[in-house]
Order: structure tokens, then C-alpha cells, then sequence
């Protein structure tokens, strides 16, 4: 079938392919890191209670089969490895069918990570990097040129990233409709950049620019995704501008980065292509067969997507193949953070000897300026920052923290930047107290060096101890 494919795209499927190679090496890499504090046997939330409650069918993972933080940390480092492979073409070395049994593994993999990471994989772009690497896998290698079906399918995802996070805007806060979310946004995000103060400090009227900018570019540019070319190259490319705007703004892990490869799948990029042989009508079959599934599967995210009650961020099925998608509806006014403080005193007292835990992405210390950590996934700092929206969010976690951190755990001290006590001697008492957060003026910052500057608002967690000496960490 001449229809069938698109040469003119071997060099964008490349590009495509070793992008996506490299998020998974990220997704993977913070997995390896982090999740044996997460949701290891001693984790906030464990795997192994997890699956003991849920069912296969639900969260299908190999973790129901067996769990172990040897196994998980093994299993984790293998997706890093395969995703390095992939990163230097090691797919363009097999047969057809090799290469896409290759990039099946990752996706795999790391489904088996999200289907039990539970608070801390509950983020869109998990399941976008799952939905947008089973795609990939039909994308095949040099044997055969890029199939027209799956570069669809790829514009067809990042139009409902784009146009889903512009619905929910336009629905979610009146801020977005009257071009003013922006005068907040940029101090009260999630995880502010090294850039974002200065981004807050833009006038007026440019924060108004940026918002109109982004509904320009998620409710009509996505349409032209589906125009001929040059006309969707260009809609891609502004697209691509506008993630990399955001990319200097904050820190939103790999959320514009997947957005940007995604994107990149609708660039057409010159070059001659190499021979190719025809489609084997096995790999034709497979590209049709999956592809109309996907598109059948497809109707759930639209019915959200036209519904007065739009919801962000949800999976349809349990291997993540469709999804919906959307970010900020609404914008937080004011900035509250959680400081944790721990004390040896005996006694915790008011004038007892706090000292503070220094978290690595999240606001702290007013004087010490944001880093940049994305694309990588700080998830503790995360959902530090909703549970400073509200305990609600926090509700399973939260206390299981504290309970670490006063037994010195090294796990979870690992996760944070500076711990003010070693393991071996950890504070007799720790608590919570919540902070409203701004940014300092350009005066304020000239004077006393510090971006933020921070009020004490209420006791978050009152003073708290083990109910027992803690053991050897």
C-alpha cells in the first residue's frame, strides 16, 4: 500500500525515537532513585500494601507477582539501560520485529513502575510518557519507512495534551478568561525555576501576553497539526516555542519535554531518506489494527473533553493507552509552603533548638534561590506542595514522613537536601508549621539578597515524637 507510509519522515522518526529514548532514561532514572523511600518496604506508601489491597486487573504490575527493593531498584536500572540503548540506535540494529519488541520493553517497564506508585506516579505526564511510548513502538526502525497511521496517532495525542489543558483553563478559573493568571502563577507553580522570579516580575501587560499566548497556541493552533505541510510544521514549532518557555519559567519535570517530542513528530525535517523496503503485510496489519483500537479508545477522552465537567489527568484503562490531559486549571493567589523542624531538646518548646529541613526543589530558606531540577521528578517536593493546598492531600503520607524522619531514616533523608541531623542521632521531636510565601521586591532583593520573603501563618503538625526510641536506622 503506497498510502501507507511517509519517507519524507524517516529523519523526524529519528529524531522522534532518541527523544523519547531520553525521557525514558529520565522516568526511569528517578525511579532508581527515589521510590525505595517512596514506596519501598519502608516507604511512605509501600508497594507490598498496595498490591495486597488492589487487584491485578486494576494496576496490572509485575510487583503483584513479587516485591522486593532489590527486585524494584534491579527492575528500575534495567529501564535505564534499555532506555540507553535506545538512546544510541540500538533498535536500528535489529530486524523490524526486534526493534519494535525493544521499544515494547520499556513501555513495560515502567508501567509496572506507575501501576504502583500511587500518590507519587499520579501525575499526567506518567501516563503520557505510557501512552506516547506504546505508540512509538509501532513507528518501526530504517527496515521500513515512518507509517502515516501512527505519525496520526502521535499528532492525534499532542492535540489532546494541547487542546485538553486549554478547556480546562478556559473552564476551570475566571483568571484565564480575564488574561490575569500569569501576575500569580509564576510565584505560586508547583516547583518555581531559577527564572521564575524574574518571570514574575515581567509587567502587567506581558502576563497578559503570555496567557493570551497560551490560548492561542492549546484551543486553535493543535487544528493545524492536521493541515498539510509547512502548516503543521509550523503549528509544531510554536508548540515547541511555547514548552521551551515554559521549560525556563518553572520546573514542571518532564511534562514540556514529552510535550516537545511529541511535537517534534509533526516536524517535517529535510534530508534524503535511505532505502527503505516495503511494509511486510504482517507490520501493516499490526499498524492498523493497533491504530484503530486507539482511535476506538480514543472516545472516552473526548466525551471529557466536551464535558461541562472536564477532569484532568485521568487513565481510561489500566495500561494507560488513552488518556486525558490538562494542567492548571486553576492558579493558587497565594503561595503557603510546609517547613518541617526538628529539635534534640527534650522538651519542645517554644525557645527549644529548631532547626529546619532543607528540602531540594521546594522554597525553604527565603535566600536560597530555586535550582533547576526538571526534567527530572523531585516527587517528594511535589506533593509537599499540595499538602501545603491542603492536608487533605497529604493524609496517607504526611505522618509516615515524620515517623521517618525521626528514626533518621537514610532513605528518606536521602530524598531531601540537607538533613540538620545525621542518622545516627536524629531529633527527639519534629513539627510542622505552614509559611505564606512571596517574592521579594527589586528592592527587597537588592538589600537583603533573599528572593522570598515568608510569614508565619499556623502549627501545621504540632510537636510530635516516636512513641518509642528509635532503632538502628
Amino acid at each position: 500500500m503506497g498510502w501507507f507510509t511517509a519517507p519524507e519522515y524517516w529523519l523526524t522518526r529519528l529524531v522522534f525515537q532518541r527523544a523519547l529514548a531520553a525521557v525514558y532514561l529520565v522516568a526511569f532514572l528517578t525511579a532508581a532513585l527515589q521510590c525505595r523511600a517512596l514506596i519501598g518496604e519502608r516507604g511512605l506508601l509501600p508497594v507490598p500494601r498496595f498490591v495486597a489491597r488492589v487487584p491485578f486487573k486494576r494496576a496490572p504490575s509485575v510487583f503483584h507477582l513479587h516485591y522486593s527493593d532489590r527486585f524494584f531498584a534491579a527492575w528500575a536500572w534495567a529501564g535505564c539501560a534499555v532506555s540507553a540503548a535506545l538512546l544510541a540506535g540500538a533498535d536500528a540494529a535489529l530486524p523490524l520485529w526486534g526493534a519494535m519488541l525493544l521499544w515494547l520493553v520499556p513501555w513495560a517497564l515502567y508501567l509496572s513502575v506507575v501501576n504502583v506508585g500511587q500518590t507519587w506516579y499520579g501525575f499526567g505526564w506518567e501516563s503520557l510518557l505510557l501512552e506516547t511510548g506504546f505508540v512509538a513502538v509501532l513507528l518501526g526502525n530504517d527496515e521500513v519507512a515512518p507509517p502515516l497511521v501512527v505519525l496520526f496517532l502521535l499528532r492525534w495525542v499532542l492535540f489532546r495534551v494541547e487542546f485538553g489543558a486549554g478547556l480546562i483553563k478556559l473552564r476551570g478559573d475566571a483568571c484565564w478568561r480575564k488574561l490575569t493568571c500569569l501576575r500569580y502563577h509564576h510565584e505560586t507553580q508547583p516547583m518555581p525555576g531559577p527564572l521564575s522570579w524574574f518571570f514574575h516580575r515581567l509587567p502587567d501587560p506581558l502576563h497578559r501576553v503570555e496567557a493570551a499566548a497560551n490560548h492561542v497556541t492549546q484551543l486553535a493552533v493543535p487544528f493545524l497539526l492536521f493541515a498539510p505541510q509547512p502548516v503543521a510544521t509550523g503549528a509544531a514549532a510554536l508548540m515547541i516555542l511555547t514548552q521551551l518557555w515554559l521549560v525556563l519559567s518553572g520546573n514542571f519535570s518532564w511534562l514540556n519535554w514529552i510535550t516537545i517530542v511529541l511535537a517534534l513528530s509533526a516536524v517535517r525535517l529535510p534530508g534524503r531518506p535511505p532505502p527503505a523496503a516495503a511494509a511486510p503485510p504482517w507490520y501493516e496489519a499490526v499498524v492498523l489494527v493497533v491504530g484503530a483500537m486507539l482511535v476506538l479508545l480514543s472516545r472516552h477522552p473526548v466525551r471529557n473533553m466536551l464535558s461541562r465537567g472536564q477532569v484532568m489527568n485521568r487513565s481510561f484503562d489500566p495500561l494507560h493507552l488513552v488518556n486525558t490531559y490538562g494542567a492548571f486549571g486553576s492558579v493558587s493567589r497565594v503561595r503557603y509552603e510546609v517547613v518541617l523542624e526538628g529539635t534534640r531538646d527534650d522538651a519542645p518548646r517554644e525557645d527549644a533548638q529548631w532547626r529546619e529541613y532543607e528540602f531540594r526543589g521546594k522554597p525553604g530558606d527565603p535566600r536560597r534561590w530555586p535550582r533547576q531540577f526538571a526534567p527530572y521528578h523531585l516527587r517528594l517536593d511535589w506533593m509537599m506542595w499540595f499538602a501545603a493546598l491542603s492536608p487533605a492531600y497529604a493524609g496517607d503520607w504526611f505522618g509516615v514522613l515524620v515517623e521517618r524522619l525521626l528514626e533518621g531514616d537514610r532513605a528518606t533523608l536521602r530524598l531531601l537536601r540537607r538533613s540538620p541531623f545525621p542518622p545516627g542521632a536524629p531529633p527527639h521531636w519534629i513539627r510542622a508549621r505552614l509559611f505564606r510565601y512571596r517574592y521579594t521586591t527589586w528592592g527587597e532583593l537588592r538589600a537583603t539578597g533573599a528572593c522570598w520573603d515568608r510569614v508565619y501563618v499556623r502549627d501545621y503538625l504540632p510537636p510530635t515524637r516516636l512513641s518509642a526510641p528509635a532503632g538502628p536506622p
